[in-house]
C-alpha cells in the first residue's frame, strides 16, 4: 500500500469574505436564482424600499425607466435616503445601505412600522452585482449624488457602465433644491451579466406585473412603468427621470397604475374571463395580536413580544371551477402562500362547513361535507398582511412562516364569514354560494366514481367502456391514439382504414353540448362530453390526471365543411376548459381531412389530394402545363364518409402521410377570451367580432 501525502487544513484555508463579496460568491442565495428570475429580482428589491417609503405615507408616485442603454431606474417621490453620518459606521447613510450587508431602516427604530424589507440585504445586493450603479437622493434641501462600480464608491466620468471611474468616498452635493421641488431617492444599476446565466434577461412582462400588484396593495400611491427599450420611445438622459407626476400617460411606452378601490379591484383584474360572479366582493379588514420571541434592540433574545398585525382579505366566489388565491406580507407576493393563506384556508372550512351543516335542504343525509378544494372551487381572493418583522423561508420571500398570523387571519375571517352567512341582508347571497359548494362536492365525487370505473383495459374493465368505442389491442400508451370522429358513416371507413394495432375510434353524434356555457355537471350529464371523459380515463376539471390517460394521442376528425370546422372548435373547447393539460402536453391534434382529389388521366395516373380551392386550382394548372390532363369535374370530398378506407388511410391515419394540426396554448389568457368571444354566453361581442372580420372572408370561396 502506498502512503498517501497528508493534506494540511488550517486556519489559512478559511476564507472570511469581506463586504459584498459574499453577494458575488453565491448570489443565487440572495436574489434566488442567476435565471431571468435572478434579473428581475434585482428590480423588486430596489422597488420594494420606493414602495415601503409609500407604505409608510411619504411617498405618493414610484417610476420604473426600462432605458434603452439597458439600465434599469427607479425612481420615489418619498423622504429620500439618510445622507447624515451614521455614528457607529461612520459612512452616510446611502452608503451604509449600499455596500454593507444587514443595514437599513427596518430593523426597529423609527424608520418603519411594516416593510417589505427584512434582512438589509436586497439594495446592496443589487449594487454587488450591477457594473454600474448611480444614486441621486432629495432631501434636507440638497440634491445628493453617488455613483458605484461593482460596489466600490465614487465618480464616473460619463453615461453608461463603460465610462471612466475614479473611486471616491462621500457625497456630492450638487446642487440646491428648488422652490416646491419634491423630495425622494433616484437610484439607476447595469446588473453585470456575468453573475447570471446565458441568456438571462429582463422580463418586461413580469415587471409591469410587479408594478400593477403593488399599485392594487398600494391603493395610495400611484406606479409608472416607462419601457424606452422601444425604438420609438424617448432616450432618458439624467439620473432622475422625467417621468413624474403629472406627466401625461400618452407618451409612447408610458403606463401609469393607480387602483384607488385595493385588493377589490385586484379581485376584479384576477377574475378569469367569462367567470360570472356568484357572490358580490367579500372585503374582510382588522387588525390582530400575537405573540413571538424577537430580539430587543440591544440583540438579546425576548420571548412573548407582542406584536400588531394588519389584515386585509377581498375575495368572491364565480361560476367557474378554477381559483386564485394571491397572498402578500408588507406588498410583497409570497408564490408560495405561507401562514396566511393557511389562517385563511382554515376559516373557510370552519365557518362554511358549519352553516352548510346547520342550513336546511343543502346536504342529504348521510352525505359527507365539503372539502377545501369544493370550498375554492371558482373562488378569486387576494390575502394581504402587514407585520412587524417578518419571517420567510427564504430571502426570495416567497413564503410567510410567521406562526402566529394564522391565528389572526384565521379568527377575522371567520367571524366575518358567520355574521355574512347569517346576516339578514346577506343570507340569501351565502346561501347561494354554499349551495355551489355542495354541488361542487357532489361532482368531484361523481369524478371520482367515473376515473375509478375507467381503467386502462384488461378484459373485465373493457366492459366498463362506452358500448361504441372502438378500441385498439396496443396497451402501450406512448404509440396508442384516439380518433373523435363525427358520425356513424365516417366510423365505417375508418373502422376499415385505420390501423387496429393502436389506432381506437370513437364516434359521436354531431355538435356535441357547448361547455362554454354550461356548468360542469352538465357536461357530465352529456352523453357525448361524457363518453369522451370516461373513455379517456383521466378525469375532467381540476381532479384531472394526464398520468392516467388510456391513450398517447388525441386526434379530432370532424368534416373539411364548416360544420366540420365547428365540431372542431367545440371539442376543443371541451378539452380547454375541462381537460386542459391534454393542451399543454401537445397530446390533441387535428386531422387535416383533403377537400379534392386531383387524379391525371392515362396509364401512368397522379394523386394528389389538396386542401383548399386555391391549392386545387393550382395543381390543376400545373398539370395542365405539363400537358396531363386531369380528371373533371375534380371530386371535391363533402364529409369523410365519402372516402374510402384506402383514401382517408393516405391522408388522414397513416403516420408516415396524414396532415395534422398541433392544438396549442401558447397564451393562455388570450386563448381563454377568444374561447369566451367565440363559445360564451354574450352575443353583442360575437357580432361585433364577426361584422369586424368580415372584410377577411374572400367572396369567391362562399358555397353560396
Amino acid at each position: 500500500m502506498t502512503a498517501q501525502p497528508e493534506t494540511l487544513y488550517g486556519a489559512d484555508d478559511l476564507t472570511h469574505l469581506e463586504g459584498l463579496d459574499a453577494v458575488r460568491k453565491r448570489p443565487g442565495m440572495y436574489i434566488g436564482s442567476t435565471d431571468s428570475r435572478g434579473v428581475n429580482h434585482l428590480v423588486n428589491e430596489i422597488l420594494d424600499n420606493s414602495t415601503d417609503e409609500g407604505v409608510a405615507g411619504f411617498a405618493s408616485a414610484v417610476t420604473v425607466v426600462l432605458r434603452a442603454d439597458g439600465g434599469v431606474q427607479v425612481d420615489d417621490d418619498g423622504r429620500g435616503i439618510p445622507t447624515d453620518i451614521n455614528a457607529k459606521s461612520g459612512l452616510n447613510g446611502v452608503e451604509l445601505v449600499l455596500t454593507r450587508l444587514h443595514a437599513g431602516g427596518k430593523f426597529g427604530g423609527n424608520g418603519y412600522k411594516t416593510s417589505g424589507g427584512l434582512h438589509g440585504v436586497g439594495a446592496s445586493a443589487v449594487n454587488a452585482l450591477s457594473l454600474r450603479m448611480d444614486v441621486t437622493v432629495k432631501r434636507d434641501g440638497k440634491v445628493h449624488e453617488i455613483s458605484f462600480q461593482r460596489g466600490v464608491p465614487g465618480e464616473f466620468d460619463g453615461d453608461g457602465p463603460g465610462a471612466r471611474f475614479r473611486p471616491a468616498s462621500g457625497l456630492r452635493v450638487v446642487r440646491r433644491m428648488k422652490r416646491g421641488e419634491p423630495t425622494g431617492t433616484s437610484i439607476r444599476y447595469y446588473y453585470d451579466a456575468r453573475y447570471f446565466e446565458s441568456g438571462a434577461r429582463l422580463d418586461v412582462d413580469a415587471v409591469r406585473a410587479k408594478l400593477r400588484n403593488t399599485a392594487f396593495l398600494v391603493p395610495g400611491v400611484s406606479y409608472t412603468l416607462w419601457d424606452r427599450t422601444q425604438p420609438e420611445a424617448v432616450p432618458a438622459t439624467g439620473a432622475w427621470s422625467s417621468g413624474q407626476r403629472g406627466e401625461p400617460a400618452q407618451e409612447p411606452g408610458k403606463e401609469i397604475f393607480h387602483y384607488p378601490h385595493g385588493i377589490t379591484d385586484m379581485v376584479e383584474f384576477l377574475t378569469p374571463p367569462g367567470d360570472k360572479p356568484v357572490s358580490g366582493i367579500l372585503l374582510v379588514a382588522g387588525e390582530g395580536t400575537y405573540k413571538e420571541n424577537a430580539a430587543d434592540a440591544n440583540g438579546v433574545m425576548q420571548s412573548g413580544v407582542e406584536r400588531r398585525a394588519q389584515v386585509e382579505v377581498a375575495f368572491r366566489w364565480g361560476t367557474g371551477y378554477d381559483r386564485t388565491v394571491e397572498c402578500f406580507t408588507n406588498t410583497i407576493r409570497n408564490v408560495h402562500g405561507g401562514t396566511h393563506r393557511k389562517g385563511f384556508e382554515r376559516a373557510l372550512v370552519r365557518a362554511l362547513t358549519e352553516a352548510i351543516r346547520n342550513a336546511r335542504g343543502l346536504l342529504k343525509p348521510k352525505e359527507d361535507a365539503p372539502v377545501l378544494d369544493d370550498l375554492l372551487e371558482g373562488m378569486t381572493a387576494v390575502v394581504h398582511v402587514r407585520v412587524p418583522e417578518p419571517q420567510f423561508t427564504s430571502q426570495t420571500k416567497d413564503e410567510l412562516s410567521t406562526a402566529g398570523i394564522t391565528r389572526v387571519v384565521q379568527s377575522l375571517v371567520e367571524a366575518y364569514l358567520k355574521e355574512w352567512v347569517e346576516g339578514r341582508r346577506t343570507k340569501t347571497e351565502a346561501r347561494t354560494v354554499l349551495q355551489k359548494v355542495v354541488d361542487a362536492a357532489r361532482v368531484r365525487l361523481t369524478q371520482k366514481q367515473q376515473k375509478d370505473a375507467a381503467r386502462r383495459k384488461t378484459a373485465l374493465e373493457g366492459a366498463s367502456m362506452p358500448p361504441k368505442l372502438v378500441d385498439c389491442r396496443s396497451t402501450g400508451i406512448s404509440r396508442s391514439e384516439i380518433y373523435i370522429v363525427e358520425g356513424d358513416s365516417a366510423l365505417g371507413t375508418a373502422r376499415m382504414a385505420r390501423s387496429s394495432e393502436y389506432q381506437a375510434l370513437l364516434p359521436i353524434r354531431g355538435k356535441i353540448l357547448n361547455v362554454q356555457k354550461a356548468s360542469l355537471q352538465q357536461v357530465l350529464d352529456n352523453a357525448e362530453c361524457s363518453a369522451i371523459v370516461q373513455v379517456l380515463g383521466a378525469g375532467s376539471g381540476r381532479t384531472f390526471d394526464l398520468t392516467a390517460m388510456r391513450y398517447g394521442r388525441v386526434m379530432i376528425m370532424a368534416d373539411a365543411d364548416v360544420d366540420g370546422s365547428h365540431i372542431r372548435t367545440l371539442l376543443i373547447t371541451l378539452f380547454a376548459k375541462y381537460m386542459r393539460p391534454v393542451i399543454q402536453a401537445g397530446r390533441l391534434f387535428a386531422a387535416m381531412p383533403p377537400l379534392h382529389k386531383v387524379t391525371t388521366r392515362g396509364r401512368n395516373s397522379e394523386t394528389v389530394y389538396t386542401y383548399t380551392q386555391q391549392e386545387m386550382e393550382n395543381t390543376v394548372a400545373r398539370f395542365e402545363r405539363a400537358r396531363k390532363p386531369v380528371v373533371k369535374p375534380v371530386p371535391r370530398f363533402k364529409g369523410l364518409g365519402e372516402m374510402d378506407a384506402d383514401e382517408l388511410w393516405e391522408t388522414t391515419m397513416n403516420p408516415a402521410t396524414r396532415a395534422v394540426r398541433r392544438i396549442t396554448f401558447d397564451d393562455v389568457e388570450r386563448a381563454e377570451e377568444t374561447l369566451e368571444l367565440l363559445m360564451g354566453e354574450r352575443v353583442e361581442p360575437r357580432k361585433n367580432w364577426l361584422i369586424e372580420s368580415s372584410g377577411r372572408i374572400d367572396e369567391e370561396t362562399i358555397d353560396a
